[in-house]
């Protein structure tokens, strides 16, 4: 069966880390697959990433920033991601609108009934089956993104403040949906985190979870 897993967190919370071992895991037990990401998930989404994330990438109001993930989004969703949940695929999703409602929302400070109600345009009601926050201390989180072997980018380069925002805004998220989060401490050993995320996966996949069906 479907299923629609995103994996959200700070800067360096490993993220797509998570996502590789669990599509592994669940590669090896037979189930079909298939991994992307927001912003990038289409070539469509590919020039759109390099706009708010590139090594050329320009200074952008909120507002301005806001349109392009949703244009990213409701690009992503129309060709990559519903069409996979529809073949029967698991599809694992590095950030989707939480992020948006994290970043440009808590973080940007951009107005949340605003920033909702072009995410659910964007989204066109697709909502994640299980949500997993890859929680760990912002400052933890971005020591892990900066050591990483490649260039900082302008996210990675805000100030903690603004990291701490982030991380106060998926929580808030997760608190007001606790069945579809799941909080997961990264502050752990990578094995067992994986291993939880795995666990929990197979225990929706089990359950009969319908992938995608909520607005």
């Amino acid at each position: 069966m479907s299923l629609f897993v995103t994996f959200e967190g700070v800067e360096g919370s490993g993220k797509s880390t998570h996502v590789r071992l669990l599509a592994e895991h669940l590669r090896a037990a037979g189930r079909t697959v298939v991994e992307t990401r927001e912003p990038g998930g289409t070539p469509a989404g590919a020039a759109i990433r390099r706009l708010l994330l590139g090594d050329d990438a320009v200074p952008l109001e909120p507002l301005a920033e806001l349109h392009l993930y949703c244009a990213d989004r409701a690009q992503h969703v129309a060709t990559v991601i519903r069409p996979a949940l529809a073949a029967g695929h698991v599809v694992l999703c590095d950030r989707f609108s939480d992020s948006t409602l994290a970043y440009q929302g808590h973080a940007r400070g951009l107005d949340l009934p605003t920033v909702r109600t072009l995410d659910a345009l964007a989204r066109d009601g697709l909502v994640p089956d299980v949500t997993f926050l890859l929680d760990c201390p912002p400052d933890e989180g971005l020591r892990r993104a900066r050591g990483r072997d490649h260039g900082t980018d302008r996210f990675e380069s805000a100030p903690l403040a603004f990291h701490e925002r982030v991380r106060t805004g998926f929580l808030t998220l997760a608190a007001e949906e606790p069945g579809r989060f799941c909080i997961v401490d990264v502050t752990r050993a990578k094995d067992g985190v994986a291993g939880a995320i795995a666990r929990e996966v197979e225990r929706r996949l089990g359950a009969g979870v319908a992938a995608g069906t909520r607005s």
